[in-house]
């Protein structure tokens, strides 16, 4: 089925044409008519199945047909991410599906200067990209009114609300035109966000590609369960032996991803870590490093990793398993992608078994158990011993540091703490608005904080 038969217009099917795309992936096939027709929707998609162009492409083509200009510092499209990363790869593929219809593009995240925001949306912009808290910024601050909005985007949603996003959503909505389209696009969907869609939504149609909470077919998973001291040794040993194009890597927190770079490093193998307390330059120089080839391996945490869209990505290694079980999903996402195929191996560790259930449970299958590899035991002690001599005594992780006591201890405050509705999130949201910190993305007060822009939910929610 080509994508003229969806009802597209030729400039939209000349651009899809320019990136090589001929045909339409289930999600595009199942969206595209519906959303030409000006329905809500709430799509069930994995990432990597095309989600993107299955909102963009059709929103584009609508709001060429309305023929609307413009007002300075308004907007006709909203799309929200929850990172930078996935924020920037949204507004890059719009750009790309737009170049024939001559539609404004602009993005909103922390980590840039708001005065650059200020000044991309001074003249108005046609579709608008942003991350939650940076946007409510801009907008407080009297640079973007939201008030002409005809199409409003949700993607990853779950994650969103993850973040401790939605005393945000729900601000943001506020400001919004009633009579707008919305669509909520998420990789799985619990409760928490039916019940959001049905907040937002108006008489939506539903489109879901795969089973919900079910993991990429075209993935070979595997667990193979070993010490925590062993982790580092294994990793290199199956980077070295592996026939790896490109590997993410995923740890549990900034300072693990950290530290598995430089451990590798000192094992002779290249990598680049990205996470939260990374600056936006540096995570762009990481991403460009790891797309062009240059460094192999991407050490990444969750928060992250979202929207990381690199081809040929072979394998994705769970180093740590994640405490939520959905990420588990989103990070195997990242390889497969585009009708490709890939490889996503766990460590399991004693401790991590529970986080092993969950997963299983949630994605309904068993992950197949595969061995150490031969003769482990004496490899590991080779390569912690070049190790050693290459960079001295692997770095303890955070966790087994001894505290080191500075001074006397402070009495406890003899005042009541002040109450705090809301989640641990929410409320670290709210002080970080307060700071002018923004949250996900959020604005640049978090740069103090060691360079990510990302707000305190970021850096919570980001380990």
């Amino acid at each position: 089925m080509p994508f003229a038969s969806l009802g597209l217009a030729d400039t939209l099917v000349r651009a899809l044409a320019a990136k090589g795309y001929n045909e339409p992936t289930p999600i595009q096939r199942d969206s595209i008519p519906q959303l030409l027709q000006g329905r809500d929707l709430l799509g069930i998609a994995q990432t990597g199945t095309g989600k993107t162009a299955a909102f963009v492409l059709p929103s584009i083509q609508n709001l060429v047909a309305a023929n609307k200009r413009v007002l300075p510092t308004h907007c006709r499209m909203l799309v929200l991410a929850p990172t930078r990363e996935l924020a920037g790869q949204i507004a890059d593929n719009a750009r790309a599906y737009a170049q024939f219809s001559k539609l404004s593009v602009a993005t909103i995240f922390g980590g840039t200067s708001i005065a650059k925001n200020r000044n991309d949306v001074a003249r108005g912009v046609d579709i608008l990209v942003a991350t939650p808290g940076r946007l409510i910024d801009v907008v407080e601050q009297g640079y973007l009114n939201l008030s002409m909005i005809e199409i409003l985007v949700l993607d990853e949603a779950d994650q969103m609300l993850d973040l401790g996003f939605i005393h945000a959503l729900r601000k943001i909505v506020r400001m919004l035109p009633r009579k707008r389209q919305t669509l909520f696009f998420s990789a799985t969907m619990p409760p928490s966000i039916r019940q959001l869609a049905d907040q937002f939504l108006t008489d939506p149609v539903t489109v879901s590609v795969v089973p919900q909470s079910t993991t990429a077919e075209r993935v070979d998973q595997s667990v193979i369960f070993c010490n925590q001291t062993e982790k580092q040794a294994l990793l290199t040993i199956m980077l070295r032996d592996l026939p790896i194009d490109r590997a993410l890597v995923f740890t549990r927190t900034k300072h693990g991803a950290d530290r598995v770079v430089k451990l590798l490093a000192g094992n002779g193998q290249g990598a680049v870590a990205i996470h939260g307390n990374k600056s936006q330059p540096q995570r762009e120089r990481a991403l460009a490093a790891f797309k062009s080839g240059e460094v192999k391996v991407l050490v990444a945490t969750d928060i992250a990793a979202r929207g990381i869209d690199v081809s040929g990505v072979s394998h994705v290694f769970n180093f740590e398993l994640p405490n939520v079980p959905e990420q588990y999903v989103h990070r195997i996402g990242r390889t497969a992608r585009a009708g490709a195929s890939g490889e996503a191996i766990a460590f399991c560790a004693d401790d991590e078994k529970p986080y092993l259930k969950d997963i299983e449970k949630l994605t309904r299958q068993k992950v197949a158990v595969a061995p150490l590899p031969d003769d482990f035991l004496r490899q590991a002690d080779k390569i912690k011993a070049e190790r050693v001599k290459a960079i001295g005594a692997d770095p303890a992780p955070r966790e087994d540091r001894p505290r080191q006591q500075r001074g006397p201890a402070r009495p406890k405050a003899s005042h009541a703490p002040r109450a705090t509705s809301g989640s641990p999130q929410d409320r670290n949201y709210a002080n970080a608005s307060r700071r002018g910190g923004g949250n996900g993305g959020g604005s640049g007060g978090g740069r103090r904080r060691g360079g990510g822009g990302g707000g305190r939910p970021q850096v919570q929610a980001g380990r």
